[in-house]
């Protein structure tokens, strides 16, 4: 009796607005005060337990290198390379929109950070170019979840840990995809441009080009840096956090000289208050994972699905559109870690790859990045336009659309994602 009234609790505290974080937490600890045989004090056990592992120490370090990009002034330099690249294209501040989140996605895996740099930079001058504000909010949120896709990516570091799986597979498997959705989106910009008479840049001389190239190497070799070094095994994945931390101070202390001593202390409490909300998260999805495994959610689940369903095409469409429900209320972290443990034994045993699950599931729940409630980078980027929730969706939906296609592709046609690290390693998979 105490599952369905939790449940119901749990609805509850959603919709009178508390935060996901403190309602799984509640959850969890309501349950369990109700077994009569595990003690209260395995709420606070497992929370810590769920937080001690070194590669969660990736999450706060990828955050930070992200702040230092944004208050270093990086990604301006990023912009106005991007523009050098796209700028001559009809709509071209919308194509280096997307093409920067696309850069900037090769350097931190945070697409919240991704939002609010490039935002407050694009979206003014997006407006003053002419373009509507709705179309200016609408890009700079959905490019910017191409951050989760393309590699390093925090919530395929999350799943690797979840599952065991190689790192580097998860990071290489982003490439195609993330690529794939920046360019569908540029697509869709280039036609709303020639539809809506948006404005280009005067198409950059060949010296002018070198000269941003020049400028921007040291931030375009932190990506290559970061993935080569896991790949071949030089750092982990959070030693590459630490080490794009470092290198990010060094680039924007010293070469740019747009960082300043007294810059650092802002920048570490904005990364602790934004690494503090999902670290907490999960910590409170493990907790809550306990209690799924008393009621032995994975083993029903699989009994369910083994019972009734016998196609893997059913079961993915099946898990894509959870996963899609899920993230208009939860962020991709304690998403994972609470039915993560459930999807995965019933995916292997129809014989789904679960590098390929990861990325079916992250590229799914990056959707929720834009979606409300929840939608993080839809309400900073609707927040920066001055614009309201409900034309913010709107205006993201066209290329929400993008991100689902090229989800059903990857979810369909595994061999787009996988192209890359089989090339490199055939026995990868």
């Amino acid at each position: 009796m105490i599952g369905p009234l939790l449940v119901v609790l749990f609805i509850i505290l959603m919709v009178i607005g508390i935060p996901i974080a403190f309602v799984i937490g509640i959850v969890a600890l309501t349950g369990i005060m109700n077994i009569e045989y595990i003690p209260e004090v395995t709420v606070p056990v497992k929370m810590f337990n769920g937080l001690d592992s070194f590669v969660l120490l990736a999450v706060p370090l990828f955050i930070l290198a992200a702040n230092l990009m944004n208050s270093g002034q990086i990604s301006q330099k990023l912009i106005d390379f991007s523009l050098s690249i796209v700028g001559h294209i009809r709509g071209g501040l919308a194509h280096a929109n997307i093409l920067v989140s696309m850069i900037f996605a090769g350097v931190s895996g945070a697409s919240q950070a991704d939002t609010a740099g490039v935002g407050k930079i694009l979206i003014p001058n997006m407006k003053k170019q002419g373009y509507d504000k709705e179309n200016a909010v609408g890009i700079t949120a959905a490019s910017s979840t191409i951050g989760v896709i393309i590699p390093p990516s925090i919530p395929m570091i999350i799943y690797a840990g979840l599952t065991n799986v190689s790192v580097g597979a998860l990071f290489l498997v982003g490439i195609i995809p993330g690529i794939l959705v920046g360019l569908g989106m540029m697509i869709l910009v280039y036609v709303l441009a020639l539809k809506r008479g948006y404005p280009t840049y005067q198409k950059a001389s060949f010296n002018n080009f070198m000269k941003q190239f020049v400028e921007t190497i040291p931030a375009l070799l932190t990506p290559v840096i970061l993935i080569g070094g896991i790949i071949t095994g030089i750092f982990t994945a959070t030693e590459a956090a630490a080490f794009a931390s470092l290198y990010t101070v060094a680039v924007a202390m010293f070469y740019y000289k747009t960082l300043k001593l007294k810059d650092i202390p802002k920048i570490l409490v904005d990364t602790l208050t934004l690494s503090s909300l999902s670290l907490f998260a999960l910590a409170a999805a493990n907790a809550l994972g306990e209690l799924m495994s008393y009621y032995r959610l994975a083993s029903w689940a699989q009994e369910f699905f083994t019972t009734n369903i016998d196609s893997m095409w059913v079961f993915l469409l099946i898990v894509i559109a959870f996963f899609l429900f899920v993230g208009t209320f939860m962020d991709a972290i304690p998403a994972m870690i609470l039915f993560i443990p459930v999807v995965l034994p019933v995916a292997t045993s129809f014989g789904i790859d679960p590098v390929v699950l990861g990325i079916v599931t992250i590229m799914t729940l990056a959707v929720g990045l834009v979606t409300p409630p929840y939608g993080l980078c839809l309400l900073l980027a609707a927040k920066i336009g001055n614009l309201s929730i409900e034309k913010s969706f709107g205006a993201v939906m066209p290329y929400i659309a993008i991100i689902v296609v090229v989800l059903l592709l990857v979810a369909f046609f595994p061999d787009i994602a996988t192209y890359i690290p089989q090339k490199i390693n055939p026995n990868m998979f």
